[in-house]
């Protein structure tokens, strides 16, 4: 063999082998000090979980994101609500596995599941997202909300942090099949906020619910469509799920206690407020008289309930008006 040749196949494997190395990740943002673990809940299915809380504490990491590895790629589910966290879920991803990362599904467009979408389109991952939110990336609330995040999440949202818009849009049902791993997102439209998903993972029997059904704390409401939602809650069949991992809280072992949980707070909320819209009772006088006992030993109760009440009261009022 010549010594042309010889130097050629020995340059030709050094880049085969430098190729196949792990690109090494490179964090941008100030570190994310918050405890964080991947917790395994089926063969191929993680998750990290975030602290019960308002969105401004624990550096942000109040809401959960989901690892599923397939044998030929990640997807990941939610970005988490700083870049410093995703930059954290990756390192604890690299922990796991070293296979790239090709799939973000994000359940919705509200602000403690997004700001980590840049770190994951720098990696390259393709990112999905339910059709209409849109209406939140158009609206003058998304740039009115990173620019508060900067300043109550400085440093970990800053003057680098982006509103990161979806690769594609979701109107429907999409399967989809990585690796070892069949998947099933469905889009379930407005619900707990302009629109939602859930991702569904086949051979684990785990399914991801995003903001839709809130495991032990008082549920977000913003400006949710709350009819549309509990329509939405009393569809879904659970029955056979391993695990239900929602949007905060624990994976829930019994995924029906978990959905009922949630639907009985929108229902009783719905039904105390609905009551005050029909007999024109001003909100502070209606809130004031309602028992909310089951409710107040809750996280985030005291952060989250009337404001709750106050954005129930509101959309209950514009039914009646609309003739809903």
């Amino acid at each position: 063999m010549s010594k042309p040749f010889t130097s050629l196949l020995l340059l030709l494997l050094v880049a085969i082998a430098e190729a196949s190395e792990p690109v090494k990740f490179e964090k941008q943002f100030p570190e994310a000090t918050v405890d964080m673990d991947l917790v395994q809940v089926s063969e191929h299915t993680w998750y990290a979980e975030g602290a019960a809380g308002i969105a401004t504490e624990n550096q942000g990491f109040i809401s959960n994101a989901g690892v599923v590895v397939t044998g030929d790629g990640v997807v990941v589910f939610d970005a988490l609500g700083t870049p410093a966290l995703a930059e954290l879920l990756v390192e604890k991803i690299r922990a796991v596995t070293d296979e790239p990362i090709r799939k973000v599904v994000v359940s919705h467009y509200h602000a403690d599941h997004i700001y980590g979408l840049q770190v994951f389109k720098r990696l390259g991952a393709e990112i999905v997202a339910p059709d209409g939110a849109q209406k939140y990336l158009d609206s003058p609330v998304a740039e009115e909300r990173l620019d508060e995040r900067r300043l109550s999440l400085d440093p970990w949202v800053n003057d680098d942090t982006e509103l990161v818009r979806p690769d594609r849009y979701l109107a429907g049902t999409e399967e989809f099949t990585l690796g070892e791993v069949e998947f099933v997102i469905d889009v379930v439209g407005e619900a707990h906020s302009d629109a939602d998903l859930t991702l569904y993972v086949k051979p684990d029997r785990v399914l991801f619910s995003g903001d839709i059904i809130f495991e032990g704390r008082i549920a977000y409401i913003g400006d949710a469509n709350t009819k549309v939602w509990l329509q939405t809650l009393e569809q879904m069949e659970t029955e056979e799920l391993v695990a239900l991992i929602p949007g905060h809280g624990p994976a829930a072992q019994d995924p029906n206690a978990a959905l009922t949980a949630t639907r009985r707070y929108l229902a009783f909320m719905r039904e105390k407020m609905g009551e005050a819209v029909d007999q024109l009772t001003p909100f502070a006088e209606a809130y004031a008289g309602v028992d909310w006992s089951e409710w107040e030993g809750m996280p985030a109760f005291e952060a989250a309930n009337r404001r709750n009440a106050y954005a129930v009261y509101l959309s209950m009022e514009q039914e009646m008006l609309s003739g809903q």
